[in-house]
């Protein structure tokens, strides 16, 4: 049977999303049950891979059958594309999962000189016509043909301001002709032809771009920061056209059944009379709130909550709906599982186990694991606000702090940030072009748009402050400062914003840690009770250790000993180790740091209260000790008895080309077994203190950067040595665990030879990736943007684990190890410990237990309830 391509709503479903898109399946499914959905057809994803298969054309077979379903939908609606009876479309993309704002949609299809005229003999109303064509032309030209937007906004902001007009709105009918004239003046100009009035034309341009939009720079930004692989293509929708641009018992309107930013089990939106939907999610006029529609137009919103209702019941999920009136008369564009803040997913996923809608595992899965960073980050300071003023309020679009300098385009967001600054975007409105500013930035304000806008959908996927609809504020024609309450402000300088009031804040507003109330603690009950995998954490400092506890680590994955050693009081012996020309004068040095060592692991451990903690032995190169400023070289000097050229000798002999592949980690031990043996006995000493003072203790010492059993032998025989020696001082015996990090590929095809002499793996997954692909994590991102604008790599393989190639020596390690040892604990300390499809890549891997930083932990504990669900 030859392969499907187009599908008829009534012949899909929800079950279909992979083939009909989100969007798709969701019309399909409304459809089916008997919702007034307009009717339309659905291309499919297959369809747009086969367009970049076939040098970005449509094949015979596809046109054929959106020719017969364009045939079937004007037998639906008695209306034909072009004809005496004239229909309409929207042409919309949809991919399995929503991409809010990242490709395109064109509205109004099919207007053209002569249907332009029928429709307004028809409706009676001769602007609306109009304004549906200029709209359709822009929408046509910018999308289908590539050309600038602002060409197009400029005449009629031209025109406004001749006549003194302050709204779209106030533009008559004649005003919309001579606009309309102007547009077609620049089609032509730009493109050597008249603006297309073949609708056939018209539709199969505009199928094409949608299925262009997909490899657009913004959505390829997006796929990549939401992991989303470009194999899955969108599907394009063809849909009969509702216009709520008729009048005022027109309209239209996006709505969440629950709150999206609070999770309150309360109908959510908003509208706007005589208006079609770009006018809302462009932020081009500020919208009623919905419960106003109640008032304007009762049945229909009587009609509208019940649909509401029937559709929250029916995904099981709160909603997000859009919504066309059309002279009175209620038509469902879309329905989708809302995108809604952190603690919003939290509180709707309790409310929907205590409601009976969801199970704990169904709820669990509904929650958007990358979102919950948002929820553990901080807020402005509630003290510190009761005594200052904001200097100007707008809506509450995406909770939590955002303080930094002001950018006020996205190309200077992104700029300032590789600088190290923290940026505040700030916008007349945003648009999808501002993707990559967005996502660079801590907080964004916009001075046009609602809620349900551009800026305040894509700020609460990014898990970032937004207060949008700032109408008391003015950004000047250069788009270079803004003034606030009668404050000039420029780029550079600092304000703060409040995501869940509203507010802006002059200067930098002091910030608290987040405070997490009880239904977070039942979502990760739930999470723990289904999770396989352990979850730990990188943890080098006491405080950091006492975080992670809290957040519910189960044990430190990873103590980096190296960073102790950076401290003001502890780096001068430190480097007096490493210049060292004897043994003698090493072990002199060590000695100064073994207390403060010691003293380290007994916080350490005392902050763990018995559960494990595994310290990694000194890994890095030894230059990054050395002094960087000359005082601090005549400091060391003076402290080592030698002279200043003498020491520097010292330093310059230390010099490596390629350090990170040099003399590090285990290398350092075997070269100055000394080090181990301070080590040793400071974890050991530490382990005794806090056993005898009743905290049950098993120490877990990892040794760096091993490629082979020898190496990983002769250090653990030191640590064993050092080990008995300190036991047999303090007249205690304690158990104790060694291991490895397997971060060298050679160690991961070896790993049934290294598990003869080692406790446990560890996979340091930064540097077996970086080792994999010869890059060097440092500089590799001067290059990477590279490989995603050539479509070469589409991810980062140090966000997101390698399945293919660092994921295979993973699988490889824990198979070789437990090979030898069935029993081998086996984690992952690298950054990947943290990333939610890596977890479910180590999970299904069988790993042990992932290891991360303090503040994901209880994103790494979801994603490992999430991977068991999903794949047990």
């Amino acid at each position: 049977m030859a392969k499907k391509y187009v599908y008829l709503f009534s012949e899909g479903n929800a079950n279909q999303r992979e083939l009909l898109g989100g969007k798709g399946a969701n019309l399909a499914e409304m459809t089916n049950l008997g919702l007034p959905v307009p009717e339309g057809f659905t291309i499919c994803t297959d369809a747009c891979n086969s367009y970049y298969e076939n040098n970005e054309s449509l094949t015979e077979g596809i046109l054929g059958e959106i020719d017969n379903a364009l045939e079937s939908l004007e037998k639906q609606t008695g209306k034909k594309l072009g004809g005496d009876n004239p229909l309409f479309v929207s042409v919309r993309s949809g991919a399995r999962v929503s991409m809010p704002g990242m490709m395109d949609t064109i509205l109004n299809l099919g207007l053209n000189d002569k249907t332009v005229e029928i429709l307004a003999k028809q409706s009676n109303n001769s602007r609306f016509a109009y304004d549906s064509y200029r709209r359709f032309v822009q929408m046509f030209s910018n999308v289908a043909m590539g050309m600038n937007l602002r060409d197009f906004e400029s005449v009629i902001d031209k025109l406004k301001e001749s006549k003194g007009y302050t709204k779209d709105s106030d533009l008559t009918c004649e005003d919309l002709k001579a606009i309309l004239s102007k547009f077609k003046e620049i089609y032509k100009s730009n493109k050597g032809e008249d603006f297309p009035q073949d609708t056939k034309v018209q539709l199969l341009e505009a199928v094409k771009a949608v299925f262009r939009t997909w490899n657009n720079p913004r959505a390829i930004v997006y796929r990549r920061m939401n992991d989303i692989p470009a194999s899955w293509g969108t599907a394009v929708n063809v849909q009969r056209m509702v216009f709520g641009n008729l009048g005022e018992t027109s309209g239209t309107g996006v709505a969440f059944s629950r709150n999206p930013s609070t999770g309150e089990n309360v109908l959510y939106g908003e509208y706007l009379m005589n208006a079609q939907g770009e006018d809302i999610v462009a932020g081009v006029r500020t919208p009623n709130p919905i419960s106003q529609l109640k008032e304007q137009l009762p049945d229909v919103y009587k009609q509208y909550t019940d649909i509401v209702s029937k559709l929250e019941k029916h995904y099981k999920d709160m909603q997000d709906m859009e919504f066309t009136i059309e002279n009175g008369k209620l038509y469902m564009l879309q329905t989708r599982n809302g995108k809604r803040t952190a603690a919003a997913a939290i509180k709707i996923a309790v409310d929907l186990v205590n409601e009976g809608l969801n199970t704990e595992k169904e709820a669990l899965m509904k929650i958007e694991v990358r979102t919950l960073d948002t929820l553990l980050h901080n807020q402005l300071d509630s003290k510190v606000l009761k005594n200052i003023t904001p200097i100007a309020t707008g809506l509450p679009a995406s909770p939590g702090a955002g303080v930094g300098k002001i950018a006020f385009t996205s190309e200077r967001a992104v700029e300032m940030a590789k600088n190290g600054d923290k940026v505040i975007l700030v916008r007349l409105e945003t648009s999808a072009e501002d993707i990559e500013g967005m996502h660079n930035s801590q907080g964004i304000i916009t001075c046009r748009g609602g809620m349900t806008s551009h800026a305040a959908v894509v700020a609460r996927g990014l898990g970032t402050p937004c207060v949008a609809g700032v109408s008391n504020i003015t950004i000047n024609d250069e788009n270079t400062q803004v003034e606030m309450s009668g404050k000039i402000y420029k780029e550079g300088d600092v304000v703060s914003i409040d995501g869940a009031t509203g507010n802006v804040y002059d200067g930098a507003v002091p910030t608290t840690s987040p405070e997490l109330n009880e239904d977070f603690k039942t979502v990760m009950g739930w999470a723990k009770k289904y999770k396989k995998l352990g979850v730990r954490a990188n943890a080098d400092t006491p405080k950091d250790a006492k975080t992670a506890f809290d957040f519910g680590a189960e044990g430190i994955g990873l103590v980096r000993t190296e960073h102790m050693f950076f401290d003001a009081d502890r780096i001068l012996p430190m480097r007096k180790m490493i210049v060292s020309t004897t043994e003698e004068d090493r072990v002199k040095a060590l000695n100064e740091l073994l207390p403060m060592q010691r003293e380290d692991f007994v916080k350490l451990f005392v902050a763990m209260n018995g559960n494990p903690v595994t310290i990694r032995y000194l890994d890095p190169p030894l230059h990054e000790f050395l002094p960087k400023t000359e005082k601090d070289e005549i400091d060391l000097a003076a402290a080592t008895n030698v002279s200043l050229d003498k020491l520097r000798e010292i330093m310059n002999s230390l010099h490596e080309f390629n350090p990170m592949m040099g003399h590090r980690g285990c290398r350092l031990s075997i070269t100055y077994p000394e080090i181990a043996k301070m080590q040793t006995r400071a974890v050991i000493e530490a382990a005794i203190k806090v056993c005898k003072d009743g905290i049950n203790v098993k120490p877990e010492i990892m040794i760096p950067l091993v490629c082979s059993k020898n190496e990983l032998e002769y250090v653990k025989n030191i640590v064993d040595e050092t080990a008995k020696e300190v036991m047999k001082e303090q007249n205690y015996s304690l158990d104790y665990l060694v291991g490895t990090m397997i971060e060298i590929p050679r160690a991961a095809v070896l790993a049934d030879s290294i598990a003869e002499a080692a406790e446990f793996f560890s996979f340091g997954t930064n540097d077996l990736t970086q080792m994999t692909y010869g890059f060097s994590r440092d500089d590799a991102g001067k290059f990477l943007n590279e490989y995603y604008d050539k479509k070469v790599f589409e991810q980062d393989p140090f966000v997101r684990v390698d399945e293919d190639g660092v994921g295979a020596l993973v699988k490889m390690g824990v198979e070789k190890g437990r090979k030898t040892k069935p029993n081998l604990k086996t984690g992952i300390c690298g950054e990947h410990g943290g990333e939610p499809s890596s977890i479910e890549f180590f999970h299904k891997a069988g790993l042990s237990y992932v290891s991360c930083s303090p503040y994901r932990i209880p994103i790494a504990i979801l994603a490992s309830a999430q991977a068991a669900i999903k794949n047990d």
